[in-house]
């Protein structure tokens, strides 16, 4: 058997480089050869999943190829996240998030996953909470923060440590009211008691809740955005009424960590091409929401930041992991 001297070695390992090379080139230009595939975490029909349907749409005319979404509800939103987990970094099989996937690590013994699991592709929406109450409830934010302080009361939210739970906190301390807090399985079971007055008021999302309130089953007090909803100008927001508060969640799309950064940034391309759809634009701002765009790169700067803050939130709200 021959030896290879070092000169020859040197020169077979340059020569199998320059062929790795662009044969790595070409997969990462080749990106999407195949369908795509986003999974969801909730029910069809909710603001995630009807969210990513039209976002998915767009997306798929950019990249030339179909994407299919795909439902895997359950463990709050935990099913599908470890299933995208466990799935290959390459980009044909994404996630669909949004608040819950920072606040779950807080909450679950184990979650099945960390944050770093994920690399983040862009947000897609953010959209603001109504404060909602019933039609015999209180005309305004301050005729509620007076019975609040004057009695025992009582409102719901759709789980520990969601976005609706943390935002009607934040009020709350705002005021420095006691209010007891009833935990719902999601914040469609805590509406009918809304309207019937059996907890005193809940935070939802405009495009669950307008319905409710275009018919005066319920009534909003204030609404978590910067400026008032284009949708619904008439609600005010907390700021205009003495708070200094905002607040918004987001929704965006997360690949698994190691996913090429061509791959990435082909996948961010198509989703800011669909945000800039005029129609699309149109249909959030409809639903209480807007388009909210960030490069991979800034939106894992967000992801992490978020992560941290949320730390002081569960020890402010005594979060016990189940």
């Amino acid at each position: 058997m021959k030896r290879m001297t070092t000169g020859k070695v040197a020169s077979f390992l340059m020569a199998s480089i320059a062929v790795l090379g662009p044969a790595s080139a070409m997969s990462a230009e080749t990106y999407p050869s195949k369908p795509i595939r986003i999974v969801v975490g909730t029910a069809p029909g909710g603001a995630t999943d009807i969210t990513t349907r039209l976002v998915a749409q767009k997306m798929s005319e950019r990249l030339g190829q179909p994407i299919v979404v795909e439902n895997r509800p359950g463990g709050d939103t935990m099913v599908a996240t470890r299933y995208v987990r466990e799935q290959p970094a390459d980009g044909y099989t994404i996630l669909a998030q949004s608040l819950g996937f920072l606040t779950l690590p807080y909450t679950k013994k184990d979650p099945g996953y960390g944050i770093k699991d994920f690399s983040g592709i862009g947000p897609m929406t953010r959209a603001p909470f109504l404060m909602l109450v019933g039609a015999g409830g209180p005309r305004s934010l301050k005729e509620y923060v007076a019975q609040a302080s004057a009695g025992n009361l009582s409102y719901g939210h759709g789980g520990v440590a969601n976005a609706p739970h943390i935002a009607a906190e934040a009020v709350l301390r705002a005021y420095r009211l006691n209010v007891l807090p009833v935990p719902y399985k999601g914040n469609g079971a805590v509406m009918p008691d809304v309207i019937a007055g059996r907890v005193s008021m809940f935070f939802d999302a405009y495009i669950s809740s307008s319905a409710h309130v275009k018919s005066g089953k319920m009534r909003a007090l204030g609404v978590t955005s910067a400026q008032r909803l284009p949708a619904a100008p008439d609600i005010p927001t907390f700021r205009e009424q003495g708070v200094d508060y905002t607040f918004s969640v987001w929704l965006g799309l997360l690949a698994k960590a190691g996913t090429p950064k061509e791959v990435m940034h082909r996948l961010s391309d198509a989703l800011r091409y669909a945000l800039a759809d005029k129609a699309l634009v149109q249909r959030f701002q409809a639903d209480g929401a807007e388009p909210y765009m960030l490069s991979p790169e800034a939106f894992d700067e967000r992801l992490a930041s978020e992560f941290a803050s949320l730390e002081k939130v569960a020890a402010d709200l005594k979060l016990v992991k189940e």
